[in-house]
């Protein structure tokens, strides 16, 4: 049976974590009310405006709500629907 000759070194401790306080992460760009959210608009379809009755994150942005917001007509009846618009 073959012997191993190289000698086994202990592995370094791990060095511990520094906590330099808590993570942020950077805020999502605000988009203006003339920008469509939600999914894509249909073709030749207008935008419509709805009013939030509840907080609402769409794309990673959190909308309060009494926030106004452009989104095609199929979203907008889907969140009528849901009860997230007034």
């Amino acid at each position: 049976m073959a012997t191993n000759t190289t000698k086994k070194t202990s592995t370094p401790a791990a060095e511990e974590p520094t906590d330099s306080g808590p993570v942020t992460f950077p805020a999502p760009a605000e988009r203006s009310a003339a920008q469509p959210v939600g999914p894509a608009l249909r073709p030749h379809i207008a935008p419509v405006t709805v009013r939030l009755a509840h907080h609402l994150t769409i794309d990673g942005t959190n909308y309060a709500p009494g926030t106004e917001l452009l989104v095609s007509q199929d979203y907008a009846d889907s969140l009528r629907i849901q009860g997230y618009t007034t």
